[in-house]
C-alpha cells in the first residue's frame, strides 16, 4: 500500500471517529460514541419488555404515582431533561434498582421494603437517573460488555447452558453488569446533586449505603445492588461530604426526609417471596396459582421469575431449567425442542407421570460452531415434556456429558415428581408484609420488636430493615416496620 493510499484510509478513520463524537451532558466533554440519543430510546423500548416480562410489575398504585411524581421532578432537572423517562416497580424481592438506556429506570419492592424515607429514595433514584444522564449504560454498550447472561445471577458460572435459558436476553442481561468504580463516583455525585435540587437532604443516600453494605455483608444475595453498582470505595463518607457541600449556603431544615409519610406508602407491602408465583418450603417447589408441585434437589439453589425456573448445585456443573413449551400437544412440543435445540436424540418414550401424559427425551447436544475450528463440547440433556391443565410444562436437566451420569438420578426424580397440587394450605398459603406501627413511647427498637411477637430469629434482619439497631432508642411518634402476614 502507498503512503497516499495509507494517508487516503487514515484521514476516513479519523473522519468517522470525528463525526462518532459527541459531548457528554454531565461532563461536557467530548467522547468517542457510537449509540445516538435516538438508538439509545430504541434500546430501551427493546428491552423494557424484556425486563417487565422477566419479574412482572409490583401493582401498587400508591407507590408508583409516587415514583412516577418524582421521578418526573428529578428527570426535568437533570442533565438530559428532554428524555421521556419511565419508572416501574418490578415485582421481585431482590434489593436493587437499575437503568437502562432511553430513560427507563426499575425500583425492585425488594428496595422499596428498605428505604426508610423519601430521601433515601430520592438519592437512589438520582443515582439511577445519573447513570442515564451520563450515559454509562450506552458507554457499556459501546465497549460491547452486553453479552447475555444466565438468569441466575453468578449461581451458575458455566456458559455453556446458555442456549437453554431461553430468557436470558441481552435487556435483562443490564440487571447484572456491573458499572466501574468511576461510573459509579459519578452517579453518586449525581445522586446527591439531583436529590438536592428537589429538596431532600441528601445526608440520607449516605445513611442508606450503609444499609446496602450491611446487607451485601448479611446474605451475598446476587444480585443486590451493591453487586451491580460496586463500592468506588468509602461510599457513604464521600457521599455524606457532597451532601454537606450541596448544602453550603442552604437552609438545611427546609431539607425534607419524610419518614413517616413514606413508610405510611409501603404499609402492606409484600416482603420477600411472594407465595403466589411460587415457593419452596422443605425441598419442594409449590405453585398455588398453576397448582403444581416438584421436588427440588437436596442443597440446590432455586431461581425462580415469571417465564421459568432454573435450579443449580453450587459447583455450577448441572443445570435444571422448567418452563413452558410451546406446541398444541406433545409431539409438536417434542418436535419443536428438538429443533430448536439442535438435539442429537439417543432415545424418546412417551410416558405418564403422576397420572399425566408425557414424552421423555435423552440426547446429546452438541456445543460451539465447527466451522469456525473450535472444538465441540458435547452436553448431555434429559428432557420431560408434561401435559397438565391445557399447558406443556418443560424440564430439561443438562450437564457436561463426563458429569452426565452424576446428576441423571436428580434430573429424573425431579422432573418425575411433577404433581397436581391439592394441598389447601400449600395453595392458601399468605405472604410476608410490611407492617408499620407506631412507637408508643421512647423505647429501644428491641423492646419493640418484642412487644410484636417478632421471631426472635428475624430480629437483627427487622433491624436492618429499619436502618437501626437494635438497641437504638426509638422516640416516641416514629413509625417503625414490622412483619406482617405469615413470617
Amino acid at each position: 500500500m502507498n503512503s497516499s493510499l495509507r494517508f487516503s484510509y487514515l484521514f476516513v478513520l479519523i473522519a468517522l471517529m470525528i463525526s462518532s463524537c459527541a459531548r457528554n451532558p454531565v461532563t461536557g466533554k467530548r467522547e468517542l460514541s457510537f449509540m445516538s440519543e435516538s438508538q439509545e430510546i430504541a434500546l430501551g423500548k427493546q428491552y423494557d419488555p424484556q425486563i417487565v416480562g422477566q419479574y412482572g410489575l409490583y401493582e401498587n398504585a400508591q407507590l408508583q404515582a409516587f415514583i412516577n411524581e418524582k421521578g418526573k421532578k428529578m428527570g426535568a432537572i437533570s442533565h438530559r431533561p428532554n428524555l421521556n423517562y419511565e419508572f416501574k416497580i418490578l415485582d421481585s424481592p431482590i434489593v436493587n434498582a437499575f437503568a437502562i438506556p432511553g430513560g427507563y429506570v426499575y425500583f425492585t419492592r425488594g428496595i422499596m421494603a428498605y428505604f426508610n424515607n423519601e430521601a433515601e429514595f430520592a438519592g437512589v433514584l438520582g443515582h439511577e437517573i445519573g447513570h442515564i444522564a451520563a450515559k454509562h449504560s450506552a458507554r457499556q454498550q459501546r465497549d460491547q460488555i452486553l453479552g447475555s447472561v444466565l438468569l441466575m445471577g453468578g449461581m451458575i458460572a458455566s456458559e455453556k447452558f446458555r442456549q437453554f435459558a431461553e430468557a436470558a436476553q441481552t435487556g435483562v442481561s443490564l440487571l447484572f453488569l456491573k458499572f466501574s468504580r468511576d461510573h459509579e463516583t459519578e452517579s453518586d455525585k449525581l445522586g446527591v446533586e439531583y436529590s438536592t435540587k428537589i429538596g431532600y437532604d441528601a445526608r440520607e443516600m449516605a445513611k442508606f449505603f450503609q444499609t446496602l453494605d450491611k446487607l451485601s455483608g448479611a446474605n451475598g444475595a446476587i444480585p443486590t445492588f451493591m453487586s451491580t453498582h460496586p463500592d468506588p470505595g468509602d461510599r457513604n463518607k464521600k457521599t455524606y461530604q457532597w451532601a454537606l457541600d450541596a448544602q453550603k449556603g442552604m437552609d438545611v431544615s427546609m431539607l425534607k426526609i419524610n419518614h413517616n409519610e413514606y413508610l405510611r406508602k409501603i404499609d402492606g407491602i409484600i416482603y420477600g417471596d411472594d407465595p403466589k408465583q411460587g415457593y419452596v418450603e422443605n425441598q419442594v417447589f409449590y405453585h398455588p396459582e398453576l397448582k403444581f408441585q416438584f421436588t427440588v434437589p437436596t442443597s440446590w439453589k432455586l431461581v425462580n421469575s415469571p417465564s421459568q425456573i432454573q435450579m443449580a448445585p453450587d459447583d455450577g456443573k448441572a443445570l435444571i431449567i422448567m418452563g413452558l413449551a410451546e406446541g398444541n400437544d406433545l409431539q409438536a412440543a417434542k418436535n419443536k425442542v428438538i429443533q430448536e435445540n439442535n438435539m442429537q436424540v439417543i432415545e424418546s418414550t412417551n410416558e405418564t407421570v403422576n397420572g399425566l401424559p408425557a414424552v421423555a427425551i435423552l440426547a446429546d447436544v452438541p456445543q460451539g460452531d465447527p466451522n469456525t475450528g473450535g472444538q465441540q463440547e458435547m452436553l448431555k440433556v434429559l428432557t420431560y415434556l408434561i401435559m397438565y391443565n391445557n399447558m406443556i410444562y418443560k424440564f430439561h436437566g443438562l450437564s457436561a456429558k463426563a458429569d452426565f451420569n452424576n446428576y441423571f438420578s436428580k434430573f429424573q426424580s425431579t422432573m418425575k415428581s411433577f404433581r397436581t397440587l391439592t394441598d389447601q394450605s400449600k395453595i392458601n398459603k399468605k405472604p410476608t408484609t410490611i407492617r408499620i406501627v407506631e412507637a408508643m413511647s421512647n423505647k429501644m427498637l428491641r423492646s419493640i420488636f418484642n412487644e410484636y411477637k417478632m421471631p426472635a430469629s428475624r430480629l437483627d434482619e427487622l433491624a436492618l430493615l429499619n436502618g437501626r439497631d437494635l438497641n437504638d432508642t426509638v422516640e416516641k411518634g416514629t413509625l417503625i416496620k414490622v412483619f406482617g402476614g405469615q413470617y
